[in-house]
Protein backbone atom coordinates (compact mmCIF):
# COMPACT_ATOMS: atom_id res chain seq x y z
CA UNK A 1 0.00 0.00 0.00
CA UNK A 2 1.28 3.39 -0.66
CA UNK A 3 2.16 5.56 2.24
CA UNK A 4 0.32 8.44 1.20
CA UNK A 5 -2.83 6.41 0.19
CA UNK A 6 -2.64 4.20 3.40
CA UNK A 7 -2.09 7.21 5.36
CA UNK A 8 -5.34 8.82 3.83
CA UNK A 9 -7.38 5.32 4.20
CA UNK A 10 -6.44 4.98 7.81
CA UNK A 11 -7.57 8.82 8.51
CA UNK A 12 -10.87 7.75 6.45
CA UNK A 13 -11.11 4.92 8.86
CA UNK A 14 -10.22 6.51 12.04
CA UNK A 15 -12.69 9.44 10.98
CA UNK A 16 -16.18 7.21 10.97
CA UNK A 17 -15.33 5.11 13.64
CA UNK A 18 -15.04 8.23 16.22
CA UNK A 19 -18.61 9.13 14.46
CA UNK A 20 -20.13 5.67 14.55
CA UNK A 21 -19.68 3.92 17.65
CA UNK A 22 -20.45 -0.07 17.38
CA UNK A 23 -20.17 0.25 13.54
CA UNK A 24 -17.05 -1.73 13.27
CA UNK A 25 -18.53 -4.00 10.48
CA UNK A 26 -20.00 -1.04 8.37
CA UNK A 27 -17.18 1.20 8.37
CA UNK A 28 -15.25 -2.20 7.16
CA UNK A 29 -18.25 -2.73 4.65
CA UNK A 30 -18.07 1.07 3.65
CA UNK A 31 -14.26 0.98 2.86
CA UNK A 32 -14.65 -2.39 0.95
CA UNK A 33 -17.53 -0.83 -1.32
CA UNK A 34 -14.94 2.45 -2.05
CA UNK A 35 -12.19 0.02 -2.96
CA UNK A 36 -13.73 -2.61 -4.67
CA UNK A 37 -16.18 0.03 -6.77
CA UNK A 38 -19.40 -1.05 -5.52
CA UNK A 39 -22.76 -0.35 -4.28
CA UNK A 40 -23.90 -0.70 -0.56
CA UNK A 41 -27.45 -1.56 0.88
CA UNK A 42 -27.36 -0.65 4.40
CA UNK A 43 -30.86 -1.99 6.29
CA UNK A 44 -31.23 -1.28 10.01
CA UNK A 45 -34.29 0.18 11.84
CA UNK A 46 -34.53 4.00 12.94
CA UNK A 47 -31.96 5.60 14.40
CA UNK A 48 -29.17 3.32 13.95
CA UNK A 49 -26.94 5.88 12.26
CA UNK A 50 -27.39 4.54 8.36
CA UNK A 51 -27.99 8.59 7.36
CA UNK A 52 -25.18 9.21 9.39
CA UNK A 53 -22.42 6.57 8.43
CA UNK A 54 -22.80 8.15 4.49
CA UNK A 55 -22.58 11.53 5.69
CA UNK A 56 -19.71 11.26 7.54
CA UNK A 57 -18.37 9.71 4.84
CA UNK A 58 -18.67 12.44 2.57
CA UNK A 59 -17.49 14.71 4.77
CA UNK A 60 -14.10 13.03 4.90
CA UNK A 61 -13.64 12.61 0.99
CA UNK A 62 -13.63 14.65 -2.11
CA UNK A 63 -16.34 14.73 -4.57
CA UNK A 64 -19.60 15.81 -4.77
CA UNK A 65 -22.42 14.29 -2.80
CA UNK A 66 -26.01 13.99 -3.30
CA UNK A 67 -28.65 12.67 -0.60
CA UNK A 68 -31.76 11.69 -2.48
CA UNK A 69 -34.75 10.97 -0.03
CA UNK A 70 -36.87 8.71 -1.79
CA UNK A 71 -40.92 8.97 -1.40
CA UNK A 72 -43.90 6.96 -3.50
CA UNK A 73 -43.98 9.94 -5.66
CA UNK A 74 -40.56 10.21 -6.99
CA UNK A 75 -39.90 10.44 -10.68
CA UNK A 76 -36.54 8.41 -12.45
CA UNK A 77 -36.21 12.30 -13.69
CA UNK A 78 -35.79 13.33 -10.30
CA UNK A 79 -32.58 11.17 -10.10
CA UNK A 80 -31.29 11.19 -13.37
CA UNK A 81 -32.21 14.16 -14.89
CA UNK A 82 -34.00 15.10 -17.88
CA UNK A 83 -33.77 17.34 -20.61
CA UNK A 84 -34.44 21.22 -20.22
CA UNK A 85 -36.08 23.13 -23.22
CA UNK A 86 -33.61 26.15 -23.81
CA UNK A 87 -35.47 28.89 -25.71
CA UNK A 88 -32.34 30.89 -26.29
CA UNK A 89 -30.95 28.19 -28.40
CA UNK A 90 -34.30 26.07 -29.50
CA UNK A 91 -33.14 23.20 -28.12
CA UNK A 92 -33.48 20.39 -25.57
CA UNK A 93 -30.37 20.63 -22.82
CA UNK A 94 -29.61 17.50 -20.66
CA UNK A 95 -29.53 18.73 -16.85
CA UNK A 96 -28.03 16.33 -14.75
CA UNK A 97 -29.45 14.92 -11.33
CA UNK A 98 -28.35 14.07 -8.50
CA UNK A 99 -27.08 10.73 -9.12
CA UNK A 100 -24.21 12.43 -11.31
CA UNK A 101 -21.93 12.98 -8.39
CA UNK A 102 -18.89 10.64 -6.59
CA UNK A 103 -20.85 9.27 -4.15
CA UNK A 104 -24.94 8.88 -3.89
CA UNK A 105 -26.81 8.64 -1.30
CA UNK A 106 -30.23 7.14 -1.95
CA UNK A 107 -32.39 7.52 1.76
CA UNK A 108 -35.21 4.79 2.33
CA UNK A 109 -34.74 3.03 -1.16
CA UNK A 110 -37.89 0.78 -0.65
CA UNK A 111 -39.89 4.00 -0.30
CA UNK A 112 -39.13 4.64 -3.95
CA UNK A 113 -41.42 3.21 -6.68
CA UNK A 114 -40.87 0.07 -8.77
CA UNK A 115 -39.53 2.51 -11.99
CA UNK A 116 -37.61 4.91 -10.02
CA UNK A 117 -35.78 2.03 -8.75
CA UNK A 118 -36.03 0.85 -11.60
CA UNK A 119 -33.71 4.03 -13.31
CA UNK A 120 -31.05 3.30 -10.62
CA UNK A 121 -30.06 0.02 -12.23
CA UNK A 122 -28.20 1.15 -15.11
CA UNK A 123 -26.47 4.17 -13.01
CA UNK A 124 -25.45 1.20 -10.86
CA UNK A 125 -24.44 -1.68 -13.19
CA UNK A 126 -22.52 0.22 -15.90
CA UNK A 127 -21.96 4.11 -14.55
CA UNK A 128 -23.63 5.95 -17.33
CA UNK A 129 -27.27 7.43 -17.63
CA UNK A 130 -29.21 7.19 -20.90
CA UNK A 131 -31.95 10.04 -21.87
CA UNK A 132 -33.42 9.95 -24.97
CA UNK A 133 -30.53 8.88 -27.45
CA UNK A 134 -27.90 10.19 -25.60
CA UNK A 135 -25.70 8.34 -22.89
CA UNK A 136 -24.09 10.37 -19.78
CA UNK A 137 -20.74 8.79 -18.26
CA UNK A 138 -21.04 9.19 -14.45
CA UNK A 139 -18.06 10.35 -12.57
CA UNK A 140 -15.08 8.15 -11.26
CA UNK A 141 -15.08 6.95 -8.39
CA UNK A 142 -18.78 6.70 -8.13
CA UNK A 143 -20.64 5.04 -5.41
CA UNK A 144 -24.58 4.36 -4.22
CA UNK A 145 -25.17 3.40 -0.61
CA UNK A 146 -29.08 3.10 0.07
CA UNK A 147 -30.72 2.66 2.87
CA UNK A 148 -33.93 0.93 4.09
CA UNK A 149 -35.85 0.34 6.85
CA UNK A 150 -37.63 -3.32 7.54
CA UNK A 151 -39.72 -2.77 10.09
CA UNK A 152 -42.28 -0.61 7.91
CA UNK A 153 -44.38 -1.56 5.22
CA UNK A 154 -47.15 1.09 4.47
CA UNK A 155 -45.81 2.60 1.44
CA UNK A 156 -43.05 1.05 0.46
CA UNK A 157 -41.81 -1.23 -2.26
CA UNK A 158 -39.57 -3.87 -1.99
CA UNK A 159 -36.45 -4.12 -3.91
CA UNK A 160 -36.74 -6.68 -6.93
CA UNK A 161 -34.23 -9.40 -7.08
CA UNK A 162 -32.25 -7.36 -10.18
CA UNK A 163 -31.96 -4.46 -7.97
CA UNK A 164 -30.69 -6.22 -5.44
CA UNK A 165 -28.36 -7.97 -7.48
CA UNK A 166 -26.80 -4.72 -7.97
CA UNK A 167 -25.22 -4.25 -4.64
CA UNK A 168 -22.40 -5.55 -3.69
CA UNK A 169 -23.18 -5.67 0.09
CA UNK A 170 -26.09 -6.12 2.17
CA UNK A 171 -25.37 -4.89 5.41
CA UNK A 172 -27.60 -5.23 8.29
CA UNK A 173 -27.27 -3.38 11.28
CA UNK A 174 -28.73 -4.52 14.80
CA UNK A 175 -29.39 -2.89 18.36
CA UNK A 176 -26.40 -1.44 20.23
CA UNK A 177 -25.86 -3.07 23.94
CA UNK A 178 -25.80 -0.92 26.34
CA UNK A 179 -21.92 0.04 26.67
CA UNK A 180 -21.68 0.93 23.33
CA UNK A 181 -25.09 3.32 23.43
CA UNK A 182 -23.53 5.34 26.72
CA UNK A 183 -20.88 5.98 24.05
CA UNK A 184 -22.88 7.26 22.01
CA UNK A 185 -24.90 9.50 24.65
CA UNK A 186 -21.26 10.75 25.12
CA UNK A 187 -20.49 11.43 21.40
CA UNK A 188 -23.93 12.99 20.67
CA UNK A 189 -22.86 15.82 23.66
CA UNK A 190 -19.29 16.41 22.51
CA UNK A 191 -20.94 16.98 19.19
CA UNK A 192 -23.14 19.16 20.55
CA UNK A 193 -20.76 21.13 22.20
CA UNK A 194 -18.65 21.53 19.50
CA UNK A 195 -16.16 19.22 20.00
CA UNK A 196 -15.20 17.15 16.99
CA UNK A 197 -12.56 17.95 14.89
CA UNK A 198 -13.57 18.02 10.91
CA UNK A 199 -11.12 15.32 9.21
CA UNK A 200 -8.84 16.28 6.34
CA UNK A 201 -10.35 14.92 3.19
CA UNK A 202 -8.94 12.21 1.05
CA UNK A 203 -8.64 12.65 -2.65
CA UNK A 204 -10.73 11.26 -5.63
CA UNK A 205 -6.69 10.58 -7.50
CA UNK A 206 -5.71 8.88 -3.46
CA UNK A 207 -9.22 6.60 -4.12
CA UNK A 208 -8.62 5.74 -7.84
CA UNK A 209 -5.08 5.00 -7.37
CA UNK A 210 -6.17 2.76 -3.83
CA UNK A 211 -9.04 0.91 -6.12
CA UNK A 212 -6.30 -0.15 -8.65
CA UNK A 213 -4.20 -1.37 -5.79
CA UNK A 214 -6.64 -2.92 -4.35
CA UNK A 215 -8.14 -4.70 -7.53
CA UNK A 216 -4.13 -5.90 -7.94
CA UNK A 217 -4.12 -8.02 -4.69
CA UNK A 218 -3.37 -11.48 -5.53
CA UNK A 219 -6.20 -14.06 -5.57
CA UNK A 220 -4.83 -17.08 -5.58
CA UNK A 221 -5.92 -20.04 -8.24
CA UNK A 222 -7.08 -22.19 -4.90
CA UNK A 223 -8.69 -19.36 -3.43
CA UNK A 224 -10.70 -19.01 -6.66
CA UNK A 225 -12.21 -22.09 -6.44
CA UNK A 226 -12.99 -21.88 -2.93
CA UNK A 227 -14.98 -19.05 -4.12
CA UNK A 228 -16.79 -20.72 -7.06
CA UNK A 229 -17.06 -23.65 -4.65
CA UNK A 230 -18.95 -21.48 -2.05
CA UNK A 231 -21.22 -19.91 -5.01
CA UNK A 232 -22.18 -22.98 -6.95
CA UNK A 233 -23.14 -25.12 -3.12
CA UNK A 234 -26.47 -22.79 -3.49
CA UNK A 235 -26.98 -24.81 -6.73
CA UNK A 236 -26.70 -28.46 -5.38
CA UNK A 237 -28.03 -30.79 -2.04
CA UNK A 238 -28.51 -30.16 0.24
CA UNK A 239 -29.07 -26.42 0.20
CA UNK A 240 -30.77 -26.26 -3.01
CA UNK A 241 -33.86 -27.68 -1.23
CA UNK A 242 -34.28 -24.51 0.26
CA UNK A 243 -33.67 -21.73 -2.49
CA UNK A 244 -35.90 -20.90 -5.80
CA UNK A 245 -33.02 -19.06 -7.07
CA UNK A 246 -29.46 -19.38 -6.59
CA UNK A 247 -26.20 -16.90 -6.47
CA UNK A 248 -25.61 -16.12 -9.83
CA UNK A 249 -21.99 -15.79 -11.14
CA UNK A 250 -22.05 -11.94 -10.27
CA UNK A 251 -22.14 -13.00 -6.22
CA UNK A 252 -18.66 -14.76 -7.66
CA UNK A 253 -17.87 -11.64 -8.94
CA UNK A 254 -18.59 -9.37 -5.81
CA UNK A 255 -16.98 -11.90 -3.22
CA UNK A 256 -13.69 -11.82 -4.99
CA UNK A 257 -13.34 -8.16 -5.38
CA UNK A 258 -14.50 -7.85 -1.59
CA UNK A 259 -11.60 -10.46 -0.66
CA UNK A 260 -9.38 -8.14 -2.68
CA UNK A 261 -10.43 -4.97 -0.59
CA UNK A 262 -10.61 -6.77 2.71
CA UNK A 263 -6.54 -8.21 1.94
CA UNK A 264 -5.72 -4.44 0.90
CA UNK A 265 -6.86 -2.77 4.08
CA UNK A 266 -5.08 -5.28 6.38
CA UNK A 267 -2.11 -4.01 4.63
CA UNK A 268 -1.69 -7.60 2.37
CA UNK A 269 -0.86 -8.29 -1.21
CA UNK A 270 -2.68 -11.22 -1.34
CA UNK A 271 -6.09 -12.53 -0.24
CA UNK A 272 -6.92 -15.33 2.24
CA UNK A 273 -10.06 -17.38 2.93
CA UNK A 274 -10.71 -15.62 6.30
CA UNK A 275 -11.63 -12.46 3.89
CA UNK A 276 -13.89 -14.58 2.03
CA UNK A 277 -15.62 -16.21 5.39
CA UNK A 278 -15.78 -12.91 6.33
CA UNK A 279 -17.37 -11.10 3.94
CA UNK A 280 -19.72 -13.97 2.38
CA UNK A 281 -22.30 -13.16 4.50
CA UNK A 282 -23.14 -9.75 2.98
CA UNK A 283 -21.61 -10.88 -0.35
CA UNK A 284 -23.59 -13.36 -1.04
CA UNK A 285 -27.32 -13.53 1.28
CA UNK A 286 -29.38 -11.07 -0.78
CA UNK A 287 -28.85 -12.97 -3.67
CA UNK A 288 -30.78 -15.25 -2.75
CA UNK A 289 -34.27 -15.98 -3.24
CA UNK A 290 -35.44 -18.85 -0.58
CA UNK A 291 -38.18 -21.00 -0.70
CA UNK A 292 -41.85 -20.29 0.80
CA UNK A 293 -41.35 -23.38 2.20
CA UNK A 294 -38.04 -22.39 4.27
CA UNK A 295 -39.06 -18.80 5.19
CA UNK A 296 -42.23 -19.87 6.71
CA UNK A 297 -40.23 -22.02 9.06
CA UNK A 298 -38.03 -19.56 10.06
CA UNK A 299 -34.56 -20.49 7.70
CA UNK A 300 -33.08 -17.07 6.53
CA UNK A 301 -30.32 -16.45 3.61
CA UNK A 302 -28.18 -15.24 5.87
CA UNK A 303 -28.03 -18.76 7.96
CA UNK A 304 -27.58 -20.53 4.92
CA UNK A 305 -24.75 -19.20 3.70
CA UNK A 306 -23.29 -19.36 7.44
CA UNK A 307 -23.95 -22.92 7.05
CA UNK A 308 -22.58 -23.32 3.25
CA UNK A 309 -19.46 -21.29 4.45
CA UNK A 310 -19.05 -24.30 7.68
CA UNK A 311 -19.45 -26.76 4.87
CA UNK A 312 -17.23 -26.24 2.07
CA UNK A 313 -13.76 -26.07 3.38
CA UNK A 314 -11.49 -23.56 1.96
CA UNK A 315 -8.47 -25.91 0.33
Amino acid sequence: MDATTGNGLNALQSHLASGLIGHDVLIDRLLIGILAGGHLLIEGAPGLAKTRAVKWLADAIEGGFARIQCTPDLLPSDLTGTPVFRPQTGEFEFVPGPVFHNLVLVDEINRAPPKVQSALLEAMAEAQVTSGNETHRLPDPFLVVATQNPIEHDGTFPLPEAQLDRFLMHVVLHLPDAKTERRILDLVEAEEQGSVATPARLKLDDIRAAKKAAMAVHLSSPLRDYIVRLVTATRQPPFAQDIDHAVSPRGSLALAASCKARAYLAGRDHALPEDVQAVAADALAHRLVMTWRAVSEGRTARELIAKVVDTVEPL
